[in-house]
């Protein structure tokens, strides 16, 4: 049976209404993928930061993760549209050795050149880390240098900078268990100290922080972990020593996180808001974003992305721009890379209860 056209017509403006209803609302200003079309068929991991006026954005693609051929790839918004991905840097050692890339990130310093850390190597347990800069907001980039062997440079989440100005680079390492550890750098990598691991790996597995600022100094860091929920550390002498880590109320099916302090001192988290059993895999959909006042209780903001549960939105980036306005990057379903703008001044915020978010 044939459906006359403008049944057909309506139906799929329909269903692209309910697809525009998932990423509207209170706070988004827009939504769009940085690329359509590309040279690979996966990516992961995107990274971005404000340069020269304008986004830069960074992520790693390639056939899929850990295969040798995925490379660093980097886009700028040029006039409101972003230009074609080029890839900047891969893991070529010689005409027959090739490792993989991983986990761009990018920082733009309030003085000096644009940075884009990423590993390379055959595995999160024996990679190593990379610097590239860039004087013209991601132009044209350096010849890449290979960090220190006990510097990994910021693991997944950018780095921050702190009172005395050194860059504050949030890592860890997966070799002995989940651990994390923190990087600084007061000469934009050219020389570099580092904390000991803040955890045994045993109670918590963690890895990837982020980190936010608190009132008289203190700084907590979030971590995404493998016991099914968000686990927080903070410090009180500039990240040179953490508390003993602790459950939040806030779940992680063992999924990536980013957050960032905002302007008007709140609290911003990116994160999937599944539960899962402890030590589990867990669904990487819905996408969601929390707000904060003291960084202890959270208050569910947007959700930007439902599901389906067997799709994949994860490994958020976050930043917020001169504009007060904040961006957003995630990985879509492994194929392309999203950003979202949000206005933090306009979100509707709703009590969680229970780790329930509200519906």
């Amino acid at each position: 049976m044939q459906f006359p056209k403008i049944i057909t017509l309506g139906i799929l403006i329909f269903i692209l209404s309910l697809v525009a209803v998932a990423q509207s609302g209170p706070g988004i200003l827009k939504t769009e993928f940085i690329y359509e079309t590309a040279p690979y068929p996966e990516c992961h991991a995107s990274t971005i930061a404000e340069s020269k006026g304008t986004l830069v954005a960074a992520w790693f693609g390639g056939t899929k993760e850990k295969h040798p051929d995925v490379g660093i790839w980097v886009a700028r918004l040029e006039k409101g549209k972003w230009s074609t991905p080029v890839e900047v840097a891969n893991g070529v050692e010689s005409a027959t050795k090739r490792y993989p890339t991983w986990n761009p990130v990018l920082h733009q310093p309030k003085s000096g050149p644009l940075l884009l850390f990423y590993k390379v190597g055959p595995s999160p347990e024996t990679w190593w880390g990379m610097l590239m800069t860039s004087n013209d907001g991601g132009k044209t980039w350096s010849k890449p240098v290979r960090l220190p062997d006990n510097i990994a440079g910021p693991i997944k989440n950018k780095p921050v900078e702190l009172s005395n100005g050194e860059l504050l680079c949030p890592s860890s390492t997966e070799d002995k268990g989940w651990r994390v550890h923190f990087e600084r750098t007061s000469d934009l990598g050219k020389t570099w100290q580092r904390t000991d691991p803040i955890n045994d790996g045993k109670e918590f597995g963690v890895i990837q922080p982020t980190v936010f600022f608190h009132k008289g100094g203190k700084l907590q860091a979030l971590f995404r972990s493998r016991q099914g929920i968000v686990v927080e550390s903070w410090s009180n002498d500039n990240a040179k020593t953490w508390s003993k880590l602790a459950a939040t109320s806030l779940p992680n099916p063992n999924s990536g996180i980013d957050g960032v302090t905002l302007k008007d001192g709140r609290h911003l988290l990116v994160y999937n808001h599944v539960v899962t059993p402890s030590g589990k895999w867990g669904d990487r959909a819905p996408l969601n974003v929390a707000i904060s006042e003291d960084g202890k209780t959270w208050k569910a903001a947007l959700v930007l992305e439902p599901g389906p549960p067997e799709a994949e939105y994860s490994y958020p980036a976050v930043i917020q721009t001169q504009d007060g306005l904040v961006h957003i990057t995630y990985t879509w379903n492994r194929k392309k890379v999203k950003h979202i703008v949000v206005d933090p001044r306009k979100l509707n915020l709703r009590e969680m209860k229970d780790n329930v978010w509200p519906k």
